[in-house]
């Protein structure tokens, strides 16, 4: 029996695809490879990540290690057979170069839209997605390509959203004192009950499957996100834990109002180091690089603060701001540079190991460049501009520096809110 016209016409679809053009997964091998040869090493990386069938072309091809080598050509440090290994790591090494050169002298980019029709002053960056919220009763995702909303997650009218952390299958939210779980479906659940409420929340950290909510007692509270319970209560300050960091090696670290800069395990209820002793500048924001094994802080005196957790020793102490320091994030992979934000504005990026402050940014003209308009947002485009090292910060214009309450960064970007409608993407590039 011959097959029907609409077996031919289906099967026929299925090889052309919905619309009837070719599908870039059918290209042949040998296409992709010449058209991925006209990458630099940073785009074709990115490629790797799109899906599985362009990863297997780029990495059976070797075109990252020909980029590779061409990189290091110049230096006569490539080694004719080097293992896939080592030149993924010195690819790696060249990667981090090119991002700590490009924030600190390259050309600052500022893409903003409005994101909110009320002030925000959080954003987290992961995955090449945003998410944005507190002081608006909803939390939006972006994709950071496009700047398209791709989901929204609503806050209960009776509840204040005061923290928010996410990964790819869910949303965590510190509901004062109630704890918020958005799956990407769009199910919402609240726990525990209200019998069942700790004191007040005000800051909160999530690393699967745990969320650790630093509260006003001066406790951290762990929290399962599977069981919906608490399964430890630890000690952490006498006065208000007003930041925390976590590390994949079940360390919890905490500042507090109070000044302190403390250290907890999660394999244990109890307090294990104090970093900092109790003093009159609270401290306002953390950051650990597990890379490095370096903690970062920074004060409601604009002070910022380095140890080393193998030697439990002070590596250095700056001042770089005379107000508050409110965020302060780094690549995760990044051994050299910290961005720092806060009430002044400015945005400075300092060397990880000492504390110098290569580079001060701020919003360099008041008008847009230019603007442009898509299905889902305007885009305003600005420049930015760095400041020299003896600018006078209280001479600049408030517009070019509206306070910044958050911060998140990626390769060779920084995204910024500031207690308003408006998101801020600074882009650096050589």
């Amino acid at each position: 029996m011959r097959p029907s016209r609409s077996g031919d016409s289906s099967a026929t679809k299925k090889r052309s695809g919905r619309r009837g053009g070719t599908r870039m997964e059918w290209l042949e091998h040998d296409i992709l490879c010449i058209i991925f040869s006209f990458l630099d090493v940073f785009d074709l990386v990115r490629c790797t990540a799109v899906c599985k069938s362009w990863n297997a072309v780029i990495k059976k091809s070797k075109l990252l290690q020909v980029l590779y080598s061409k990189l290091r050509r110049d230096f006569h440090s490539i080694e004719p057979n080097s293992s896939e290994h080592s030149w993924q790591l010195g690819l790696e090494e060249v990667a981090m170069k090119h991002h700590r050169l490009c924030l600190q002298r390259g050309r600052i980019d500022i893409h903003q839209w409005k994101a909110h029709s009320v002030g925000v002053d959080q954003c987290r960056m992961k995955m090449g997605l945003l998410l944005t919220g507190v002081g608006d009763k909803v939390m939006r995702l972006w994709s950071l390509d496009s700047y398209k909303c791709v989901e929204e997650y609503h806050i209960p009218n009776n509840f204040t959203l005061v923290d928010f952390d996410f990964d790819e299958s869910k949303i965590v939210g510190l509901l004062g004192t109630r704890v918020g779980i958005w799956t990407r479906s769009g199910k919402r659940s609240i726990f525990p009950s209200r019998e069942g409420t700790f004191s007040k929340g005000l800051c909160m950290r999530y690393i699967d499957p745990e969320a650790v909510i630093g509260c006003e007692d001066g406790t951290a509270r762990v929290f399962d996100m599977y069981s919906r319970t608490c399964s430890q209560i630890i000690k952490m300050h006498a006065g208000p834990v007003t930041c925390l960091s976590l590390s994949d090696d079940q360390l919890i670290l905490s500042g507090s109002s109070l000044g302190s800069v403390s250290m907890a395990s999660l394999s244990s209820d109890q307090r294990v180091a104090i970093l900092r002793s109790t003093d009159s500048a609270g401290i306002r924001t953390l950051c650990f690089n597990p890379c490095s094994h370096l903690v970062f802080a920074g004060t409601t005196v604009g002070y910022t603060y380095c140890w080393d957790l193998r030697t439990m020793k002070s590596l250095w102490e700056t001042r770089i701001s005379s107000n508050v320091l409110y965020s302060m994030h780094h690549l995760w992979n990044d051994k050299s540079t910290l961005v720092v934000g806060g009430i002044d504005g400015v945005l400075r990026v300092l060397d990880q190991n000492t504390g110098e402050v290569l580079s001060s940014c701020v919003i360099g003209d008041e008008r847009p460049t230019s603007s442009s308009r898509d299905t889902h947002v305007v885009i305003e485009k600005r420049r930015g501009t760095r400041l020299l090292d003896d600018a006078q910060i209280d001479r600049i214009p408030r517009t070019a520096r509206p306070p910044i309450t958050c911060l998140a960064v990626g390769m060779k970007k920084v995204v910024t809110s500031h207690n308003s409608r408006y998101i801020r993407m600074w882009k650096f590039n050589m």
